[in-house]
């Protein structure tokens, strides 16, 4: 296997061309349709730990009800609750939006924080999270590193890391910033519709000429 690090240039460049045929994320979905870094926020804390289509259905009811955190605010745990059922852990999630809302309402003003310091001070926002909202959201250069991005950078030989935010952390220094916010978009297309975790489909992956496979002991 080759030791030299890949063309991440073109990586993405090949990415770019094919990824909207497979399944766009659907908190980006959001940010194109609404702009909204408040629902962006909201949509992710909704989308961990459940698939997209369940994420966007519930967000779509929770939003029907309120979009705004003053008015989220003022719902009950009960009436969030009932509508986002059944994302996973919707009764933690459920509390943790009501007060994500409170806060960003009495603390900010009903503005949604734009940078990772003032957002992961949030209960139950993490780096994660705080990313996605600042590049999606705020149009300023974040790097969202979830299990795909951490998982698949490893794999492409790009870097080698142990951990997501030792990921992130690496990625900020070798990654060119004009890619920083489409790169979630990319990798996470790419983990779920080829490269898996386990016997990814190397066979119809559009970038398996530039990936190291590091890792990889089969595949299909």
């Amino acid at each position: 296997m080759s030791t030299k690090k890949p063309d991440i240039e073109t990586i993405i460049r090949r990415l770019k061309a094919v990824y909207k045929q497979w399944n766009v994320p659907i908190v980006t979905l959001i940010s194109n349709r609404s702009h909204d870094p408040f629902r962006i926020l909201i949509a992710t804390i909704l989308s961990q730990r459940t698939k997209d289509e369940v994420t966007a259905q519930a967000s779509e009811r929770l939003f029907r009800l309120a979009s705004a955190p003053a008015g989220m605010a003022a719902l009950t745990e009960d009436q969030i609750r009932k509508a986002i059922y059944p994302v996973g852990f919707y009764r933690v999630k459920a509390g943790r939006i009501r007060i994500v809302a409170e806060a960003i309402a009495a603390r900010y003003r009903g503005v949604v924080p734009d940078t990772i310091d003032e957002l992961i001070q949030l209960p139950g926002v993490g780096r994660k999270t705080a990313n996605l909202v600042v590049g999606l959201g705020y149009g300023k250069p974040a790097i969202c590193v979830d299990t795909h991005v951490h998982r698949i950078s490893n794999r492409f030989g790009y870097i080698k890391t142990k951990t997501p935010l030792e990921t992130e952390m690496v990625l900020r220094k070798i990654l060119p910033r004009r890619h920083w916010i489409i790169y979630n978009d990319l990798l996470v297309a790419l983990g779920q519709a080829v490269c898996h975790p386990v016997s990814p489909r190397c066979s119809v992956c559009p970038v398996t000429s530039a990936c190291l496979k590091s890792g990889v002991t089969r595949s299909r």
